[in-house]
């Protein structure tokens, strides 16, 4: 245990630093020595328990076939105890955390450029996704609204005044002229109102009014071969009656056939359709039916006239004023 005394001793003196292959021996020593040192009796005196771990290495060493130094052994031994090769890892703290930041820069880079590239991904979805279709909504509306704005202070009002202007007109009867003031009225408060869409309402049917006046045709009774001119119904409401029905068509001054909108009296539903029954009298049913038995064709095929400028038709024989539109 002398020499365990004296080398360090001699190394404090002064004495020239060691070589590395003693300084690698050494820290292999104590390696070895944490790895043996369970060998040794923990009940032994400190003295004891060092003389026990030199001739355990020795052994050790001797088996390996290298021969060690008691002075490097001695100071394998003293370096345990002082935990000179020991590591001891820096306490936590602002510079720790920057250096393992920087030892994990590869992984962390990664990490944030994934977040990076998650937002990324979020953000342009919640633009393209929410945000901006409700700008473009938003700015729909406001166009729209603005287009109302402008519509109702000045195009809207000018075109509801011509089109009643363009209406009378054509109209020749004064029911056509009250339905064109009621329309302008309705317009006009649609108008104060700020509601576009009443005031386009009533200027699209004050178009249509003028079309229903400048139509003109003929109702023809059908009596072309394999067609029906007439047909009869028994009614709902009188199993023991019967109702009596010319099929017409409308007829233009150059000849075309045209199609109207109908009524029908069985259902209440409305079609527009080239041809249609109308109600007459039984008188006028046989009637059209004997002039058809003739010749197969009926010569006195006008049932009524639809003149420019009005309404209604005017009938030139008898009729009860309900329409079909099936038989």
């Amino acid at each position: 245990m002398a020499e365990t005394a004296v080398a360090p001793a001699e190394q404090a003196g002064g004495k020239a630093p060691q070589s590395l292959d003693e300084v690698m021996l050494a820290m292999d020593v104590v390696d070895t020595l944490r790895h043996q040192e369970n060998l040794v009796s923990r009940e032994l005196s400190e003295e004891r328990r060092d003389a026990e771990l030199l001739e355990r290495l020795r052994q050790i060493y001797r088996g390996q076939g290298i021969e060690v130094p008691d002075r490097i052994l001695q100071e394998g031994v003293q370096a345990l105890k002082e935990q000179r090769f020991v590591y001891t890892p820096p306490a936590p703290g602002f510079t720790r955390t920057v250096a393992n930041a920087w030892v994990n820069r590869g992984r962390i880079g990664r990490s944030l450029l994934a977040l990076v590239a998650l937002l990324g991904f979020g953000w342009g979805a919640y633009h393209l996704g929410v945000e901006r279709p409700a700008q473009q909504r938003a700015a729909q509306e406001q166009a729209a609204a603005e287009r109302n704005r402008t519509e109702l202070a000045q195009t809207l009002p000018s075109a509801l005044e011509q089109g009643h202007e363009d209406v009378l007109r054509e109209a020749k009867v004064p029911v056509a002229r009250e339905r064109a003031d009621q329309i302008l009225a309705d317009g006009r408060a649609a108008i104060a109102r700020q509601d576009a869409d009443g005031a386009r309402q009533a200027i699209n049917n004050l178009e249509i009014l003028r079309a229903d006046l400048r139509r003109e045709f003929v109702l023809r009774i059908v009596s072309r071969p394999g067609e029906p001119t007439g047909v009869w119904r028994v009614p709902p409401r009188n199993p023991s009656g019967r109702n009596y029905y010319l099929i017409v068509e409308a007829v233009s001054p150059d000849g075309r056939i045209l199609s109207l909108p109908v009524t029908s009296e069985e259902d209440g539903q409305t079609a527009t359709t080239s041809k249609w029954g109308v109600r007459v009298t039984e008188a006028v049913a046989m009637q059209v039916q004997r002039d058809k038995s003739d010749d197969g064709i009926v010569q006195q095929n006008r049932l009524g006239e639809k003149r420019r400028g009005s309404l209604d038709i005017d009938y030139l024989m008898p009729v009860l004023g309900g329409t079909i539109l099936r038989w």
